[in-house]
């Protein structure tokens, strides 16, 4: 271990809860509905004040609203943060002004989302914005004079706001409710397209009353900035003298829903002058950062059109000659974002890092990569000066707030773990653990011990699949998947980062490409096989296997392949028709770039590891769940799965959320999910 992450772990240990020994009770869901959540830390110019989000949910646990809260870093004092935000706002993305005596942030307390500013000494919020739109987002020159915004508009309305207002009201007033589409994505994620583009615009923040006008950066780019569904302006950045911005786009056009080439446009702040900087590289490039003396821009860059999880390296380019050059070659991780030192001589960066999520600093010279901030997943982080400030979750709590020097060293915690929010919960314990995989290769796990856990005995076991497939079932924190609401029931629980995961070098991510009934499968059981030899208080007997998404097609795939150690399965949106997935799922690039190809074009590929073609095989217990607003993995891939199971006679529920999506949001519908899965294990192992 490092010096400086061994400090901060000995400093998380010590800020662990000293009254665990009094809880008498597991985690479960609506401990996981109802927990503050901690985000989006931001610094004052001078390091001496962080400000953050915080959510927070009611008691019915229907609905969440956030406050900015602030801490004076230079008092030493244990005073807990202050709210800055009145009561009854919820807002989101906090930053500084330039003199650090004002934060801004978005509400759509007025109506439409829009964007307000806030003494630092508190006071009443005073609106900045007065659009007939949603403000979706906007970023900061660095001079404090300017402010990009980002909004949903048509392109034929070009920099007249007012006129995408009129369409979509005259939309909503027509009678036909028909729609007309002349090329993909028709629809994407969870929304059906309308013809509107995200599109940033810039204004003047003069303070002389409220910003009605604002001049369109990106209307000569075809394409969404941010990007759809889940981009923000990380991929936007202002030179330093205000005069040029950066963005990166994906051109919206016929070949979208199978491109992965964003391209970096210069343009300058009055809209004019265009230019792709990395039309050369037919990949992924993104998130531009301006160096301060407007000579260098650092951005990430894939190097393979069509895979979405190719290896992000960070990159120069000097802006005069259009030369660029690779900064840390021999680093094998996929780079996160990008952050520069106070003197520019380094860039901040998380990258995933064997089950973790660590912050690192990459030196410019040279490449080396120096430990910042490890244990743990690094979901965000602010640097001003010599502060840092971070949000770090684990296995055993969502995002708690630190602040340190800029090496990571000296950290303190700003805010609460869940552990000691939850006094009176006690955590299952976890380790990592390691076996020869597919390939003969090192393969990582998690173990975690039940809540309950004693010495002697054995406990039924949760077998959770991650999906992505690109993904990992790493030390983090997780909504949705948390193996703590698994322990927290008395069950163990196995996690397997089969060859496919992030985090263990890009060669290791690629192996599943192509190969997605096989070399994972192998892992699979081999760290099932491991994980029962090396921890005696697993119940091989009385265990179950679960899974979303990839890991849902991993659950289909194992039923007719390797049903022999389960006592009942869980499949969430996953995959049982694989060919007509091909043709069904909006993103192609992903379906195309993991089967060989399209489904015309390479059809054996689709049928090779197709669950649908092993249904004589099913025979374990099966819960099948889907949202209506999946359009990643389409709610029929669900229904298709329940009426074989159901024809076959195998025991089978499914569980339909005609409101959610890929993912399962609404609190309520968080905790009937859970409720649904922890019947479903109880029914077939116990507890």
């Amino acid at each position: 271990m490092k010096p400086k992450l061994a400090i901060l772990s000995l400093c998380l240990l010590v800020a662990l809860p000293t009254a665990a020994s009094a809880a008498t009770r597991g985690f479960e869901v609506r401990d996981l509905a109802a927990l503050d959540r901690v985000s989006a830390p931001a610094l004052s110019p001078d390091g001496g004040t962080v400000v953050f989000a915080k959510r927070q949910v009611n008691a019915e646990v229907t609905k969440a609203s956030t406050a900015l809260y602030v801490r004076n870093l230079r008092t030493r004092d244990m005073a807990p943060p202050k709210r800055l935000t009145p009561e009854g706002w919820s807002v989101n993305s906090p930053a500084f002004s330039k003199d650090g005596k004002s934060v801004y942030f978005l509400s759509a307390k007025s109506g439409p989302q829009q964007l307000y500013s806030i003494p630092l000494a508190g006071g009443e919020p005073r609106r900045l914005t007065d659009f007939a739109l949603d403000v979706d987002a906007y970023k900061l020159s660095l001079d404090g004079t300017q402010v990009a915004l980002a909004f949903a508009v048509f392109p034929d309305c070009k920099g007249d706001l007012d006129c995408t207002k009129k369409k979509l009201d005259d939309a909503e007033a027509a009678k036909a409710t028909g729609k007309v589409f002349d090329r993909m994505f028709i629809r994407h994620w969870d929304t059906w397209a309308d013809g509107r583009l995200n599109r940033v615009f810039a204004a003047k923040l003069d303070g002389e009353g409220m910003i009605k006008a604002a001049t369109l950066l990106s209307g000569d780019i075809d394409g969404d900035i941010p990007s759809k569904p889940f981009g923000d302006l990380s991929d936007f950045a202002w030179s330093a003298d205000g005069r040029q911005v950066a963005m990166s786009v994906r051109q919206a056009n016929r070949e979208e829903p199978w491109s992965t080439n964003f391209d970096i446009w210069l343009v300058n702040a009055d809209g004019s002058g265009a230019r792709n900087l990395t039309a050369a590289n037919k990949a992924w490039d993104a998130g531009p950062v301006f160096s301060a003396d407007g000579k260098t821009l650092y951005y990430r860059a894939m190097a393979r059109p069509g895979f979405e999880a190719d290896r992000f390296a960070l990159m120069a380019m000097d802006l005069a000659s259009g030369q660029t050059k690779e900064i840390a070659p021999r680093w094998d991780a996929s780079a996160d974002g990008i952050a520069l030192s106070a003197d520019g001589s380094r860039i901040y960066t998380t990258a995933q890092e064997l089950g973790r999520h660590p912050l690192f600093a990459v030196r410019l010279d040279n490449g080396e990569v120096e430990p910042v901030a490890g244990d743990g997943s690094i979901s965000a982080f602010a640097l001003a000066g010599d502060t840092l400030a971070f949000t770090r979750n684990s296995m055993k709590s969502g995002d708690q707030l630190f602040v340190a020097r800029a090496d990571g060293s000296m950290p303190r915690a700003i805010t609460q773990s869940a552990g000691e929010m939850l006094p009176e919960v006690k955590f299952g314990d976890y380790e990592q653990f390691q076996f020869a995989g597919w390939n003969n290769d090192v393969v990582h796990g998690y173990v975690v011990k039940p809540w309950n856990y004693v010495a002697g005995r054995k406990y039924p076991v949760a077998f959770l699949i991650h999906g992505g497939p690109q993904g990992s079932f790493g030390d983090g924190w997780s909504y949705r998947w948390n193996p703590q609401t698994y322990a927290g029931q008395g069950y163990a629980v196995v996690m397997i980062d089969f060859h496919g995961s992030t985090g263990y070098g890009q060669k290791f991510t690629d192996a599943i490409s192509q190969h997605w009934g096989d070399r994972p499968l192998e892992d699979l059981q081999k760290g099932w096989a491991a994980a029962l030899k090396k921890y005696d208080f697993l119940d091989g007997d009385k265990a179950c296997a679960l899974g979303a998404s990839y890991g849902g097609f991993m659950v289909n795939w194992i039923a007719g392949n390797w049903n022999q150690p389960w006592k009942c399965l869980v499949s969430h949106d996953g995959v049982f028709e694989n060919h007509a997935m091909g043709y069904a799922t909006e993103e192609l690039w992903f379906s195309e770039w993991e089967n060989g190809g399209t489904p015309y074009d390479n059809p054996d590929g689709y049928q090779k590891f197709n669950p649908a073609n092993h249904v004589k095989d099913f025979r374990v217990p099966m819960l099948i769940i889907h949202g209506q607003q999946d359009f990643r993995i389409p709610v029929e891939q669900g229904i298709a799965l329940f009426t074989a199971l159901q024809r076959k006679g195998v025991e089978s529920k499914f569980l339909y959320f005609p409101d959610e999506n890929h993912w399962v949001l609404k609190p309520q519908n968080s905790i009937l999910w859970h409720d649904t899965v922890n019947a479903w294990l109880k029914q077939h192992i116990g507890q």
